[in-house]
């Protein structure tokens, strides 16, 4: 699988500025940064690879918005895995009110549809990332779709949606990301 560094995704970023996608990815982050006051759960399809990457974008993104502090959930935690690692189903069965989940996943299959449907109904914001599933978006409150045959690719539209959430607001660009970091690593410039 390719991955993409900061370069790339701030040059994807510039190319479609203008463009519904990217509208939309900017509605759908923030939709990301306000729906999870208390915590933001990220849950992927049961035969997929965990969403870790995305998991790990946003846990970066979230020195500057807290909210966006991810657990991840994980179908089968590998037994021994570090805590930060080894929250399984049963957080998602605690899933209440003031947290939201974030799903990531282009097709759900069943299972997937029950855990999201249960979440839903116990008040959590449901968010999606999909390829197009109906039943997925469906139980959404906010769905941000991946066509396959659109100009990103369902992996571009994960860093996308990190990068953009990760924004205080759409008017903030990389030198002020920069110069917030810089402050929280050294502490602010003395004039």
């Amino acid at each position: 699988m390719w991955r993409m560094d900061n370069g790339q995704v701030a040059f994807l970023r510039e190319l479609l500025a203008s463009s519904e996608t990217m509208a939309e990815t900017r509605r759908f982050a923030r939709a990301l940064r306000s729906s999870a006051r208390d915590d933001l759960l990220l849950l992927g399809a049961p035969d997929r690879e965990d969403p870790w990457h995305l998991a790990a974008h946003l846990d970066e993104e979230a020195r500057f918005v807290p909210s966006l502090k991810p657990t991840l959930v994980r179908w089968r935690p590998p037994p021994g895995a570090p805590p930060h690692l080894a929250v399984g189903l049963d957080r998602l069965a605690a899933a209440r009110r003031g947290e939201a989940l974030l799903v990531v996943s282009e097709a759900a299959p069943p299972t997937l549809l029950e855990r999201v449907d249960d979440a839903r109904r116990t008040g959590a914001v449901i968010l999606t990332l999909d390829g197009g599933d109906r039943e997925l978006a469906d139980l959404a409150h906010e769905a941000l779709t991946v066509r396959p045959d659109g100009p990103v690719s369902f992996e571009q539209a994960q860093h996308l949606v990190s990068a953009t959430a990760g924004e205080d607001t759409g008017r903030r660009g990389l030198r002020d990301r920069l110069a917030r970091f810089l402050d929280a690593v050294a502490g602010p410039q003395e004039s």
